[in-house]
């Protein structure tokens, strides 16, 4: 966990980044760890830290949205739990002194070189905006400081091997790339980081065809270099660097066969090793103390140490590693002289005097070439299990991907003027899926105006192209099994292009391809060959419409949704529903109509769903066929549901829907799990109820064997906890009702009585708090912290916006400040892990912006700001230079 908790006490916050900051340096304070240069100059030592930010694709290729990973517990997905260690930290760094007190939070992305995949920065708009914001505000900072180069470089776009992929795929790659850089952060890349860094002439060509100045390898991509040829020296010596020897502390040109070039910056390959596999990240002072081996002392106007690794390398593989770059990047390089630049802003004032020849194809990743996503190099094997899957695994793939080729450009013409520059341009529509996005794109590229069931074939035969892309995803290649979640995740990807390819053209080309799956061995047993883990992982988890329209059906059953609900990636309209009930009976039958947004295809659908009580669920679909038929079948199942009978309800269903029918097992995962909790409410209260009698029968032994230091009876413990917490969950929940909107002070600076009631009801949870502190209760409901947490936000911003707007009198400041301080200290009390990342960065934004600025000009009285910095204090915030 890389966030600061509540408790300063915890020795593990203390100085990830070591070399801490003297506590008298208010001017970190005043300039928010941010250095600003007019002009910033290339000379002198120049520190480039890159980092490859980057998650595979996770979504469920039917429903455009990340599914439940129970591995990645307790987060929801890997993309979460990732976030939560390593990119808000990173947008968020922080710098601590030596008693381990906030004193700044770092945006590391102002100072990182980075690329951030597309597929992860689409994720990251969505899930963190504020985080995603912070990127792109980064990317502008390093403009300004760096004379309009920014931090951020782009990426191919799903992580393909370059060398492996074919022309046109390259192609689509990189502009697809390029444009999604370009639609958010607002300007041209100048550099593109290839995927593993796998290279070879070819991808070169294509990056230098689409504008593309320079890329970032490993120093053993290097064959041979020299100094560029000039007049007085015409053929300069080659030097052989093929054992990685090549000189990392300046860029190189390459010429390409045609006479053009890019540039190549080199990684010094040792350092950056050292930092995703050694402890140099461990503090500030080592990463320095290493970065300053590779300086040399030969005074030479400007050299580069640059290094790169996996950007979740900073706060994930290797935790709080953040607070050591946050300390490094604005503190320990200048004190040293170093400039913190990135590759662009070096390149503008160093142009190469050396080139470079590379060899033929070459990663970072494999010693074998490529060889790590087609062969069984011994690349990320290991054990007794072997890689033969490879190789029969991409033969499969590139058949499937040359015959979808040919149906898209044979059902392509038809719609489209230039179907391949369709393709190229269709990442405008991935990145905006709004209808206004989607005509837009249509009336530039369609060969004439297209009716809706034309629109919805173009927009297949672009899907299937996304999938045919997304099923090259490096990922499935990299690790040591086939059956893994990244193998099956790609297999995926070619399912739903082989769907949309047999909805377009009527193909059916799924036979061939499974056959072809059949040569590819898996180390698993379960699953033999490919072609078993194609029926097992692959044609189960597909998802039809009619599946879609009865989650929504037995969805709505617990909820009251308006006309027009979203279900994932479609848009579900009710058009007519009627509900009864009979004793324990509940039967709801509707018409439906739903919308893919993301192929705008539209189908009318007719449901029935009958609930029996508990976890029976009985749903049937079929298309609507006219108001007739559907009055028909509303009169016939409502008829059925007077006889009060389940199986007369089930066989009148039958008779209508046919055999087919969905449960609540049907339904996908994340709302299949809220009903099983709502349904499994009732339950829980009434052994919430049991477990409280328990507990207060018991209540005198319990503290008897406290009192004597004995081990308590486990069934005696379980009922303390589980009391205790029920408790505690009910008090939250009633304050949290009650504060949901703080109320102002008066115009007189006073405490409404509000802020007086409350009173009591924090004096009932400090109770609680204390006793389960006495029984040694473990609270393990995360619940309950992010109630505590909600609550500390809620009133932290009213106490900073309250007294940034009023004139407070002290002893209100007071009884809002002691409030927050209360909500804290109950939380370490429960020892329910509080985090404090965003309280602290609400107070230090506004200590600084506004707090500070009124108490100078003594806009606030002297009382009220000892209660404040009291506050910043408890927050574990250094405010030692404003307290008197």
């Amino acid at each position: 966990m890389t966030s600061h908790a509540f408790d300063p006490q915890q020795s593990n916050l203390v100085g990830m980044a070591e070399g801490v900051i003297d506590p008298q340096d208010h001017a970190l304070h005043q300039t928010a760890l941010q250095t600003a240069n007019s002009r910033t100059l290339a000379t002198g030592v120049c520190v480039a830290v890159h980092g490859h930010f980057y998650q595979p694709p996770r979504e469920n290729p039917y429903l455009n949205a990340i599914e439940r990973q129970p591995s990645a517990a307790p987060f929801h997905n890997w993309n979460e739990r990732i976030h939560h260690e390593c990119y808000r930290p990173n947008a968020f760094a922080r710098v601590l002194n030596d008693h381990g007190e906030l004193l700044g939070v770092v945006n590391n992305f102002e100072y990182f070189s980075f690329n951030i995949g597309p597929t992860l920065m689409s994720w990251l708009e969505q899930y963190d905006p504020e985080v995603y914001q912070r990127i792109l505000e980064a990317d502008r900072t390093s403009c300004e400081r760096l004379d309009g180069h920014g931090n951020a470089i782009a990426q191919v776009y799903n992580h393909i091997i370059m060398p492996l992929a074919n022309k046109r795929d390259k192609y689509t790659q990189i502009r697809w790339g390029a444009a999604d850089f370009r639609a958010r952060f607002g300007r041209d890349p100048e550099g593109m980081w290839l995927a593993e860094t796998a290279v070879d002439y070819p991808t070169l060509r294509a990056l230098v065809d689409e504008g593309i100045r320079f890329t970032i390898l490993a120093p053993s991509q290097a064959q041979r270099c020299r100094p560029i040829p000039t007049d007085e020296h015409p053929d300069p010596e080659w030097l052989e660097v093929g054992g990685s020897q090549i000189d990392p502390i300046q860029p190189y040109r390459c010429f390409l066969p045609e006479g053009d070039y890019i540039d190549i910056f080199f990684y010094d390959g040792p350092i950056s090793r050292d930092m995703g596999f050694g402890e140099v990240l461990s503090s500030s002072h080592n990463f320095v103390a290493r970065l300053g081996q590779a300086v040399r002392g030969d005074r030479r106007p400007a050299q580069l140490v640059s290094v790169a690794t996996d950007g979740e390398t900073f706060g994930h593989h290797k935790g709080g590693t953040e607070k050591a770059l946050a300390y490094a990047f604005t503190h320990a390089f200048p004190q040293h002289g170093w400039t913190v630049t990135n590759f662009a802003h070096y390149l503008s004032q160093n142009s190469p005097t050396w080139e470079v020849m590379l060899k033929p194809v070459t990663a970072w990743s494999c010693a074998h070439g490529v060889g790590r996503w087609q062969d069984d190099c011994g690349c990320g094997g290991g054990g007794l299990w072997h890689q033969q899957w490879r190789r029969p695994l991409r033969l499969a793939l590139d058949w499937l991907r040359d015959e979808l080729a040919t149906i898209f450009e044979a059902e392509g013409r038809h719609f489209f003027n230039d179907l391949w520059r369709a393709r190229d341009e269709y990442i405008e529509v991935i990145g905006d899926r709004s209808l206004s996005s989607i005509n837009r794109f249509l009336a530039r590229h369609q060969t004439r105006k297209l009716n809706h069931a034309e629109q919805v074939d173009a927009l297949r035969l672009l899907e299937m192209q996304r999938h045919a892309l997304l099923m090259y995803t490096s990922c499935g290649w990299f690790f040591e099994e086939v059956s893994r979640p990244e193998g099956t995740q790609i297999l995926r990807y070619a399912a739903r292009a082989l769907e949309l390819a047999e909805d377009v053209a009527g193909v059916r080309l799924e036979h061939t391809f499974v056959d072809k799956l059949r040569s590819i061995p898996s180390n698993v047993d379960i699953f033999g060959h490919g072609a078993e883990l194609w029926q097992r992982q692959v044609v189960s988890s597909r998802i039809s419409l009619e599946q879609v329209a009865a989650h929504y059906a037995i969805s709505s059953l617990f909820d009251s949704f308006p006309t027009e609900h979203p279900v994932y990636c479609y848009l579900a309209q009710r058009l007519d529903h009627q509900l009864r009930r009979i004793g324990a009976l509940t039967l709801s039958v509707g018409q439906l109509q739903l919308t893919s947004e993301v192929t705008r295809e539209t189908v009318y659908l007719v449901f029935a769903v009958l609930h029996m009580g508990g976890w029976d669920f009985h749903c049937c679909i079929q298309p609507f066929a006219g108001r007739r038929h559907y009055a028909q079948i509303k009169e016939e199942l409502f008829e059925s549901l007077q006889l009060a009978s389940a199986a007369q309800v089930i066989l009148a269903m039958n008779r209508v829907f046919g055999e087919q029918s969905f449960s609540l097992q049907s339904l996908f995962p994340e709302e299949r799990h809220r009903i099983m909790r709502l349904l499994s409410h009732e339950t829980l209260t009434r052994l919430d109820q049991l477990y409280t009698q328990v507990y207060r029968d018991n209540y005198g032994v319990l503290m008897a064997f406290h009192r004597d230091g004995l081990k308590v009876p486990q069934e005696l413990q379980v009922a303390a906890e589980i009391a205790i917490s029920h408790r505690v969950t009910v008090a939250l929940q009633a304050l949290e009702r009650e504060t949901s909107d703080l109320p102002q002070s008066d115009g007189a600076g006073h405490v409404p009585e509000s802020w007086q009631l409350w009173d009591g009801q924090l004096t009932e949870l400090e109770a609680i708090a204390a006793e389960a502190q006495q029984l040694h209760c473990h609270i393990r409901m995360p619940e309950i912290r992010q109630a505590l947490e909600r609550l500390i936000g809620r009133s932290l911003w009213n106490v900073l916006y309250r007294v940034s707007e009023d004139v407070l009198e002290p002893d209100t400041a007071q009884t809002m400040v002691t409030f927050v301080e209360r909500l804290i200290r109950i939380g370490q009390q429960l020892n329910v892990g509080l985090q404090s990342d965003r309280a602290q960065e609400q107070y230090l934004k506004h200590l600084h912006s506004t707090l500070l600025p009124r108490m100078q000009s003594q806009q606030i009285a002297a009382a009220t700001t000892q209660h404040l910095l009291r506050l910043g204090r408890v927050l574990a915030i250094d405010v030692s230079p404003w307290v008197a």
